[in-house]
């Protein structure tokens, strides 16, 4: 052995490899929550089969659920065997393989512990909606007025729908008019950018309840026949779009700043005017940026409609409150929270959807 290796030895020893780290606590933690979850689920299918009379469904849809709880216990048994195993292999000197079987067997226990704390939540939502003899499913749940008020809600929710379309479209187009407006350039430019910031600022900071009111109420108020004889659905969409406008005005200006100032240098050097620059350089790249912004405001501006019940519109939270009223029942307001969520699901996924894309995109994928 040469003088340098024996040197080297001395100065720096090899490390005692650690044992790996203990599974048993973990797995009983697992185990414990799995205990407590099938407890509780034994508990809220009981007050199913109580609230529904001993019914063979809810006495089916207990049982089932109940035995969706036991899949928690799997992992957690997989957790105490991997913690025996690894002490087998400690006794026997073998650390890689004890390090492996500990790493799988905390990996089990964390497995069994998050499904066990969604069986927790789904048990503590069950034992809600069942508490006081089921006083929740009944005041928000119950069939029988949902049944009742489906069809008039059903048809006053299609007033949501075109509502919050038209103020889409408006929305679009004097989005990007207010944004262009506020980034035009130079000393000519000022007092516009001043209105469109004043206009920006303004909107934004007043609630959407607040414009509804003002535009709903006060317009007719004002004497000029052209407001008085407007229906009020079409007063909603003003409203909708005054609010709604200073928001995606922002989003538009996000996109436009964010394209690099070369893009607009290129094409003024080519001969376009500002104009000419923006329509065939700057903005299509800026929409296809803020597209999925663009959508999330349009899913608030969904939901806004609901708001329009507040200025007598006959749209579909209108229509339910006036069947919670005859039925002393809040189901027919809850229908209508289900068909906001009906359409807007879909539209989030696709917002997330065109976010991966986008993502996928600029990494090359």
């Amino acid at each position: 052995m040469s003088t340098v290796s024996l040197v080297n030895e001395e100065l720096q020893p090899s490390p005692t490899p650690s044992p790996p780290r203990p599974v048993f606590g973990l797995a009983t933690v697992a185990l414990a929550l799995s205990v407590a979850v099938t407890a509780l689920m034994v508990k809220a299918a009981m007050m199913l089969r109580d609230f529904n009379h001993d019914g063979w469904v809810s006495t089916t849809v207990g049982v089932v659920v109940v035995v969706l709880t036991l899949y928690a216990w799997v992992p957690a048994a997989r957790a105490f065997a991997a913690a025996r195993e690894r002490a087998s292999l400690l006794g026997d000197d073998q650390l890689v393989p004890a390090r492996r079987i500990a790493a799988r067997g905390r990996e089990e226990a964390l497995i069994s512990m998050g499904y066990a704390a969604a069986g927790l939540i789904v048990a503590a939502l069950m034992i809600f909606l069942l508490a006081n003899d089921g006083g929740v499913a009944k005041t928000f749940f119950a069939l029988a007025p949902i049944k009742t008020s489906f069809s008039q809600v059903i048809h006053a929710f299609w007033t949501n729908i075109w509502v919050a379309c038209v103020a889409e479209v408006l929305v679009l187009i004097f989005g990007l008019l207010v944004a262009i407006v506020r980034m035009l350039p130079g000393r000519a430019g000022m007092p516009l950018r001043m209105i469109a910031v004043a206009y920006c600022d303004m909107f934004r900071a007043i609630p959407a309840i607040v414009v509804i009111f003002l535009i709903a109420f006060g317009l007719p108020l004002t004497g000029v026949s052209f407001f008085q004889s407007m229906p009020g659905t079409w007063l909603g969409i003003i409203a909708l779009t005054l609010t709604y406008t200073a928001y995606v005005s922002e989003v538009y200006r996000a996109g436009l700043a964010s394209i690099h100032p070369s893009q607009s240098a290129a094409a003024r050097s080519l001969g376009l005017s500002y104009v000419q620059t923006l329509r065939t350089v700057l903005v299509p790249q800026a929409v296809r940026r803020v597209i999925p912004p663009l959508l999330n405001d349009f899913i608030s501006l969904q939901k806004d409609t609901a708001l329009l019940s507040t200025a007598a519109v006959a749209e579909a939270l209108l229509t339910a409150k006036l069947w919670e009223s005859q039925l002393f029942n809040l189901s027919p307001v809850t229908l209508v929270a289900f068909l906001f969520i009906v359409i807007t699901i879909p539209q989030a996924r696709f917002v997330d959807y065109l976010i991966d894309r986008d993502a996928a995109r600029r990494a090359g994928k």
